[in-house]
């Protein structure tokens, strides 16, 4: 499969005016080197495991503003045709101007980053393997045992870009015992944690909403609301989902939008409840800005559980 060039599925969208691509796509990658999904020479290549096989979509600019979209492999029409949501053009922004204006920051923010789209990609699976990974670790941890696990599951991508692996196969991953994972940093808790999803994720993937996917995912041992919402904001778009427990973005928003250098999940959701329906795009504007609280103390230490 890999060594297919020419895509089997051709469709051309249409962006609204001052739609940012990259930006827009970059909550799909987990860092420049993903093996899974990646941006080169301005194109976003995007390798998934679809209803009708192992697809590639690859988004490419073209003249005039139009987005040229592109499958590859056996369920290439279901990447094509999932391509508007991956790109994030079926993204509502309905009431979230008026809600913007509430917050002069904000306000500057939704103008500044106005082509900034929240994608859905339709699935949960490849998303829960990453935010089970992202559990108190550190950045560099997670995607070091991302990495490694796709690597050590996945198979070659459809499609011309190499090297591009297919996130993994979750009846794989629910299958293998929880110290095959141990070499790759990732510990027994997170280990069972990621296996006992893999072993729902045919009941996760049928989830209807958000809502549905909310419910079904925290009734998992080892996942709460924080997996879950990283989970519902990619997969659904979800544009309110809010990641509570987070590490540092009860502090972003709290300096943001009060100018208070430390803030928990409580003050962090009263300061965000004027953008109900919207609050997880706000967090995400002041990701895209770059806004941090005041660093206080030393940074988390990376560490290796490989060698506990």
């Amino acid at each position: 499969m890999s060594g297919v060039t020419e895509p089997a599925a051709r469709r051309t969208l249409r962006p609204p005016a001052g739609y940012r691509l990259a930006a827009s796509v970059r909550s799909l990658t987990f860092s420049t080197y993903d093996p899974c999904a990646r941006i080169a020479a301005g194109t976003f290549w995007w390798a998934t495991r679809t209803p009708a096989g192992p697809a590639t979509l690859a988004l490419r600019p073209a003249g005039g503003g139009d987005l040229i979209a592109e499958g590859y492999g056996p369920g290439a029409d279901w990447a094509v045709r999932q391509a508007e949501a991956v790109a994030g053009l079926r993204d509502d922004l309905t009431g979230f101007a008026e809600l913007a204006g509430a917050h002069p920051l904000v306000a500057r923010l939704a103008a500044r980053h106005a082509g900034l789209r929240m994608p859905a990609t339709g699935q949960l699976f490849p998303r829960v393997l990453r935010a089970v990974l992202e559990q108190k670790v550190t950045g560099t941890e997670a995607y070091r045992a991302y990495s490694a696990i796709v690597r050590h599951f996945g198979e070659p991508a459809p499609g011309p870009l190499q090297p591009l692996l297919l996130p993994p196969e979750p009846a794989a991953v629910a299958a293998a015992p929880y110290w095959v994972f141990h070499p790759f940093g990732v510990e027994q808790k997170r280990a069972d944690t990621l296996r006992r999803a893999a072993a729902e994720a045919g009941r996760l993937e049928r989830c209807a909403d958000s809502a549905e996917a909310t419910r079904r995912l925290t009734a998992i041992p080892g996942i709460g609301p924080w997996t879950a919402a990283e989970v519902v904001r990619v997969s659904f778009g979800d544009p309110d989902a809010v990641s509570v427990g987070d590490y540092h973005v009860p502090n972003t928003v709290a300096w943001a939008l009060a100018g208070e250098p430390r803030g928990d999940d409580a003050r962090m959701l009263a300061l965000l409840e004027p953008f109900r329906g919207h609050r997880g795009r706000v967090c995400l504007l002041l990701a895209a800005e770059g806004v941090h609280a005041p660093r206080y103390g030393p940074r988390m230490p990376i560490r290796s559980f490989a060698r506990y």
